[in-house]
C-alpha cells in the first residue's frame, strides 16, 4: 500500500480549552494536517459515529466524560483508531493510566508541535499496517476459499460421471418395476385388492423419487460434459418471450404478472442483440424465471428489463417474492445448496446458471431483501472476443 501523505490522515483534536485547541489546530494545519475539533468527550464520540477518523489527540482533563473514560469508549467501539493523550505536567500518572487503557502514547503540556506531529504519523502508521494486515488476511481467506471451491468442483467432476452412470441403470429398473406394479394393481381383477390406494400412493412416491434422482444425474452429467457452444445472433427480448411462453400455464395458474420495465433512467435502451449461445442462455432464463415463479407464489409480480452498458447487454429479473436471507446470498451458486424442499429442488440450478454465464464471458450478481424480493442481474458481452459470425 502506498504511504499516505499527512493531509490524508483523518485527525480529531479533542480539548475543552478552546484557545489551546484552536492554536494547536492552526499549527497542525501549517504542517499539512486538517484536524476536526471537539470540545468534550461526548462531542468526540458523536463525531466518531458519523465520520471516519484515524487518530484522536485527546486531552485527559475535561468536564463531563473524562479523557480516560472517553479513551475506553473509543477502544470499545472503534478499536482501530489510535489515541494520543495530552496531560498536564503534574498528571503524568494519567498518561500512564491511559497507556494501560489502550492509548498509543501520551504527551505532556505544553506540547512541542513537532513532537506531536511525529507521534501522529507514528500512530497512523500503526493503523495503516493493521489495515494492511486485515486486507491481507481477507485476501488469503478469499483465496483459500477459492482453492477449496476449485478442489471441490474438480472432485465433483471426477465422481459425477461415475455416480451418474452407476445410478442411472438401477433407476431405470426401479422405474420400470414401479410402472409394472402400478399396472398390475390397476387391473380390473384387482379392484377389491386390500389397501390398493395405499399401495398406489407408495408407488407414486417411488416414481417421484426416481424422477428427482434422474434429474440430479442429468444435471451432474450436464456439468461434467463439456458441450460445444453453438454461437449465433440472439435477440434477448425474443428469447425471453419464448421462455415465458414455455412457462405460460404455470404463470396463469398462479396469476403471476410479468412487467416489462421501460423507464430506465440514465441507461441506454438498445435492441438487445448479442452474439452468443441461445441454447445455453435459454437454460439460464428458464432456471431464473422458474426460481422467480417459485419465490412469488400466487398473485406475484416478476419485472424484466434490459439495457446497454458500453459493450455489454444487461438483463435484470426481479421478483417481489420471499427474498433470500443475507447469510445465504454467498452460497446460492454453490453446488447442491438449496432452501427448497426435497421434492422441489436439487441445488444445481443456480450452480449451472453461474457456470454458463461465466463460460459465456459474462457476469451475474444478485441483490435480495428478505420479505421484499430478489433481483438477478446478468451482464453479457455483445460479442465474445474470439467468437465471430461465420
Amino acid at each position: 500500500m502506498k504511504k499516505s501523505s499527512d493531509n490524508t490522515i483523518r485527525l480529531l483534536l479533542v480539548d475543552d480549552e478552546d484557545c489551546f485547541r484552536m492554536a494547536i489546530a492552526k499549527r497542525l494545519e501549517k504542517r499539512g494536517f486538517f484536524p476536526i475539533q471537539a470540545s468534550c468527550g461526548e462531542a468526540c464520540m458523536d463525531i466518531l459515529e458519523r465520520k471516519p477518523v484515524d487518530v484522536v489527540v485527546l486531552d485527559v482533563k475535561m468536564p463531563g466524560i473524562s479523557g480516560i473514560d472517553t479513551l475506553k469508549a473509543i477502544r470499545q467501539k472503534h478499536d482501530r483508531i489510535q489515541v494520543i493523550l495530552l496531560t498536564g505536567n503534574i498528571a503524568v500518572s494519567d498518561g500512564i493510566e491511559g497507556i494501560k487503557a489502550g492509548a498509543y502514547d501520551y504527551l505532556t503540556k505544553p506540547v512541542e508541535i513537532d513532537h506531536l506531529v511525529n507521534k501522529i504519523k507514528q500512530a497512523f502508521e500503526i493503523t495503516r499496517l493493521e489495515e494492511e494486515n486485515i486486507e491481507e488476511l481477507e485476501y488469503r481467506s478469499k483465496l483459500e476459499k477459492k482453492i477449496i471451491d476449485t478442489q471441490r468442483l474438480v472432485s465433483l467432476g471426477t465422481m459425477s460421471t461415475g455416480i451418474a452412470h452407476e445410478i442411472n441403470n438401477p433407476l431405470a429398473i426401479i422405474n420400470e418395476s414401479a410402472g409394472f406394479m402400478k399396472q398390475v394393481i390397476s387391473a380390473p381383477e384387482m379392484v377389491d385388492f386390500f389397501r390398493k390406494d395405499d399401495l398406489l400412493k407408495g408407488i407414486e412416491k417411488i416414481e417421484k423419487s426416481v424422477k428427482r434422482a434422474s434429474k440430479v444425474t442429468h444435471q451432474l452429467l450436464g456439468h461434467v460434459k463439456k458441450q460445444e457452444s453453438q454461437f449465433s445472433e440472439v435477440n434477448l427480448k425474443t428469447l425471453l418471450d419464448e421462455t415465458l411462453g414455455l412457462l405460460k400455464n404455470n404463470l396463469e395458474d398462479k396469476h403471476i404478472r410479468i412487467d416489462w420495465e421501460t423507464n430506465q433512467q440514465g441507461k441506454i435502451r438498445k435492441e438487445p442483440i448479442l452474439w452468443s449461445d441461445p441454447y445455453q442462455l435459454r437454460q439460464v432464463l428458464m432456471n431464473l424465471l422458474n426460481n422467480a415463479v417459485h419465490a412469488v407464489g400466487k398473485n406475484g409480480v416478476i419485472t424484466l428489463s434490459n439495457y446497454a452498458v458500453e459493450e455489454d447487454i444487461v438483463l435484470e429479473i426481479q421478483d417481489n417474492g420471499i427474498g433470500i436471507p443475507k447469510e445465504n446470498l454467498g452460497k446460492i451458486f454453490d453446488p447442491f445448496f438449496t432452501t427448497k424442499s426435497f421434492d422441489e429442488g436439487t441445488g444445481l440450478g443456480l450452480f449451472v446458471v453461474h457456470k454458463i454465464i461465466v463460460d459465456l464471458k459474462g457476469d451475474i450478481e444478485v441483490e435480495s431483501t428478505l420479505g421484499k424480493g430478489t433481483c438477478f442481474m446478468i451482464k453479457l458481452p455483445r460479442i465474445i472476443k474470439g467468437k465471430s459470425e461465420k
